[in-house]
């Protein structure tokens, strides 16, 4: 792990980033914002600071220990410093189709069925990509501004400044993380699939 700092981010929903560094899992399930490159999820970069958004968090979308956690907020709405206090290197990227699949990796993370099956028909050929993370904490959270051009509906963004990782922690050991990643990877059938960056 050579790396110092970064600006590249992911964002993610805020109560799945605060499961991420609580160590309540490993995995984030993509398709890829409206604005992504020629319509198509990619991984931008393997190691990237986690990003909280609040807009567009669906209670029902989520378990119920989780939905509870939500705060909803209106159209438009945005903080106006952003709280980074993570980053994460992205070690697997595993695309499933199929829903029974999908629906045996319930205990792994924070979402319902109903999201399951609402990803899955969204751009229905397209596989719905799993995301497993390692996430440290970092050794002092950042409050950076909100800036405009960090909106809209994308997966990755380049923070206008870099941010310090040295120091950070990991949520998890690492043979907990490796057993988790076994298990997961044993359900979905060990499909890798690693696109070219």
């Amino acid at each position: 792990m050579n790396l110092t700092t970064t600006f590249h981010a992911l964002k993610e929903w805020a109560v799945a980033i605060d499961a991420l560094e609580n160590g309540n899992t490993i995995m984030l399930l993509r398709k890829g914002g409206v604005h992504e490159q020629n319509g198509l999820f990619q991984v931008a970069h393997h190691q990237v600071l986690l990003y909280p958004t609040f807009e567009h968090q669906q209670t029902f979308l989520l378990k119920s220990e989780y939905a509870n956690l939500v705060c909803p907020v209106t159209s438009g709405w945005h903080p106006e410093t952003v709280r980074i206090g993570s980053w994460a290197e992205i070690t697997d990227i595993l695309p499933v189709r199929d829903e029974s699949t999908v629906n045996n990796l319930l205990p792994f993370h924070i979402w319902n069925e109903h999201f399951i099956s609402d990803r899955l028909k969204w751009k229905a050929r397209q596989p719905l990509y799993i995301l497993l993370l390692r996430v440290y904490k970092l050794a002092e959270v950042q409050e950076i501004p909100y800036l405009t051009q960090y909106g809209g509906c994308k997966s990755w963004i380049d923070l206008a400044q870099p941010i310090n990782i040295q120091g950070a922690e990991p949520v998890l050991p690492e043979s907990r993380y490796q057993q988790l990643v076994g298990e997961i990877r044993t359900i979905v059938g060990d499909k890798l699939y690693a696109p070219s960056l």
